[in-house]
């Protein structure tokens, strides 16, 4: 019996030490850019929230299922590498430098590109490709 109460004890500790907090909105945006850019569209569906909402210039979609977020996500035709985040609370804009993306035509490799990522609890629930912003202005 003490045996069995040592074991639990043990799990319960090693439960809590696994505990992790949600990843910041910086960092589930680099993770989206690392899963589009290997073409590994359910992995980058994984960091979307049930219900997310894609906005692009003519599209406003909620992805309500997994499913609809793969199927976003393997529509992109570009990978981009990150050049700049600027992070506020819950919402990152990214900016990427896109690229060809395995699989994929780019149709615009070389060009820049930006999104407002709004991440709550580790996961994208707003995904909306806004307009690149204008460069940080160095301060004196």
């Amino acid at each position: 019996m003490r045996r069995l109460a040592l074991v639990a004890a043990a799990l319960a500790l090693a439960g809590a030490g696994t505990a992790q907090a949600a990843a910041s909105p910086a960092q589930v945006v680099r993770a989206w850019s690392r899963a589009l850019n290997a073409n590994d569209n359910e992995r980058a569906a994984r960091l979307f929230a049930s219900g997310a909402v894609v906005v692009q210039p003519g599209v406003n979609v909620r992805l309500t299922s997994h499913a609809l977020a793969v199927a976003f996500n393997a529509a992109l035709p570009c990978a981009g590498k990150i050049v700049a985040i600027r992070v506020r609370g819950e919402r990152a804009t990214a900016t990427f430098l896109l690229g060809h993306r395995p699989q994929h035509v780019c149709d615009g490799p070389g060009a820049k590109a930006a999104a407002l990522f709004v991440v709550h609890d580790g996961k994208i629930v707003v995904w909306q490709q806004v307009p690149v912003p204008a460069p940080s202005k160095p301060t004196a």
